[in-house]
């Protein structure tokens, strides 16, 4: 594993995804060999994820949200239409100059 860090804010929400999935698995009443099964995946990796240990792949977080019926809980994530900065920044670059007016009036003037 690297050396990388993740930050403190991006590690809390990384365990309260992990908390929600475990309390989302308890309200179905499944135990984690259920869910883990269901998801096809291994209970360490789930009891992992449930842990919110930050180096389980996404690809296992997903398949377990879908396993959990909550794939839907999914679009809103990383939305471009949502995204208030990156629309900024992409106007910011629209060129501010038009192009010279067409001349009015009749196209078909020989």
């Amino acid at each position: 594993m690297s050396n990388f860090t993740i930050p403190l804010h991006v590690s809390e929400r990384v365990v309260q995804l992990g908390q929600r999935i475990r309390v989302a698995r308890i309200r179905r009443g499944w135990s984690v060999v259920d869910l883990a099964s269901k998801a096809g995946i291994n209970r360490n990796t789930l009891t992992a994820l449930e842990l919110g240990k930050p180096g389980t792949a996404i690809g296992v977080c997903f398949t377990v949200l879908w396993a959990l019926g909550l794939e839907k809980s999914l679009d809103a994530m990383a939305d471009p239409d949502t995204d208030v900065h990156g629309k900024a920044l992409e106007a910011s670059r629209r060129p501010t100059r038009v192009g010279k007016p067409r001349k009015s009036g009749n196209d078909y003037d020989f």
